[in-house]
């Protein structure tokens, strides 16, 4: 779970190694002002993703489209239901509820991490009481990513370490110790660095201030509310609810494809792990940037950005991408092992696109995402 600008767990692996979509889509015909999609998606098929699926909604229209083989051994295509899992995604969901938190006067976001979670960040350079949760959330914390450790990517993104750890449970208080064994990239507030540990301890954070789990939060606040049928939090649940394609990686390594469908991602936690699909991600982000889920004064401190890497910005939770043809859009990436997906909106919500690719190793997201808001 890196961020490119696209977020995912396996380009984490290979550094550390690193309201309105409840309507089907209709038939699109011959041009529908998707063409360049089309094309882009195909082309990710063609580079080697096994398999594509996409929903975009443009004001009251919705289309979608795959392409490609949800299943390698049958043949099976994917389908635009899909319910895959999303990564990082799952960040925009826990900087919602926290920001929902704070507007509630809960918490605020310039408490530090040691007035909720005293103790836990601490040791070799690691000072929680010096770490806001604003910092948490838009990745100036400086606490390092507990994914870019050697030994946790031997084990959980490598071909023998997976094959034998797949099932594991793992526990945030255990990630947040691997990244505190490790010296803080840079002090609190002066650089910007994507951590995934930032949000392992915005879930915990959650926890604290309510006294339910993150997972809970989010089904109480987002989920439920928005009737995102297709969207859960698994826990440690392995398996991938129906419909849903198979999931396909390299394991970091050249060579043979493995089946990673089923896996335990409590690895990736309240950094990761949660499950959706297209029109449900769209329906998501499209509310959120409309204000249906925050207050204007929580959703313009998610929309205040800081600088990360050329041509992005990030929020709190949500990056602001701005595209080659001058379209500014906001979202996020995310990505676990065999899946890597995008969901993006326009600032009024008035244009959305998501999509995943059921391989984690090839494929252009951004491409995609140029093809849908600039292409013809």
């Amino acid at each position: 779970m890196t961020v490119r600008v696209r977020t995912t767990l396996v380009t984490a692996c290979a550094v550390a190694l690193s309201v309105a979509l409840a309507a089907p889509a209709v038939a699109a015909p011959a041009t529908d002002g998707h063409d360049a999609t089309r094309r882009a998606l195909k082309a990710a098929v063609a580079d080697g993703v096994p398999g594509v699926t996409a929903t975009a909604r443009d004001g009251h229209r919705t289309w979608s489209r795959t392409e490609g083989v949800g299943d390698l051994r049958t043949g099976e295509p994917r389908s635009e239901r899909d319910r895959y899992r999303v990564g990082s995604i799952t960040k925009t969901f826990v900087a919602t509820v926290v920001l929902q938190l704070e507007a509630e006067g809960r918490l605020s976001l310039d408490d530090t991490v040691d007035e909720w979670l005293p103790g836990v960040v601490e040791g070799n350079g690691n000072h929680g009481d010096r770490i806001t949760l604003r910092q948490l959330l838009n990745h100036t914390s400086g606490i390092y990513n507990y994914t870019a450790d050697e030994e946790f990517a031997r084990t959980h993104f490598a071909r023998d370490g997976f094959l034998e750890h797949r099932y594991d449970t793992v526990t945030p208080r255990q990630l947040v110790a691997i990244a505190t064994a490790h010296e803080p990239d840079f002090a609190p507030g002066t650089d910007w660095r994507y951590s995934n540990t930032n949000y392992i301890l915005a879930g915990m954070v959650i926890e604290e201030a309510t006294g339910r789990p993150y997972a809970e939060e989010v089904r109480r606040r987002i989920i439920d509310p928005l009737k995102l049928r297709a969207t859960s939090v698994p826990g440690t649940r392995v398996s991938l609810p129906r419909p849903s394609s198979r999931a396909y990686s390299k394991l970091a390594e050249s060579g043979p494809t493995y089946d990673v469908t089923r896996l335990n991602p409590s690895m990736a936690g309240s950094a990761g792990e949660m499950i959706s699909d297209s029109a449900d991600l769209n329906r998501f982000y499209t509310a959120l940037l409309r204000g249906r889920l925050l207050p204007a004064k929580q959703l313009a401190e998610m929309t205040t950005t800081v600088p990360a890497m050329p041509g992005a910005s990030y929020g709190l939770g949500l990056i602001k991408r701005e595209l080659d043809c001058g379209v500014t859009v906001w979202g996020h990436g995310g990505g676990i092992h065999g899946s890597s997906s995008e969901a993006v909106t326009t600032r009024d919500g008035r244009h959305a696109l998501a999509f995943n690719f059921n391989g984690d190793w090839s494929g252009d997201s951004d491409a995609v995402i140029e093809a849908e808001f600039c292409g013809d």
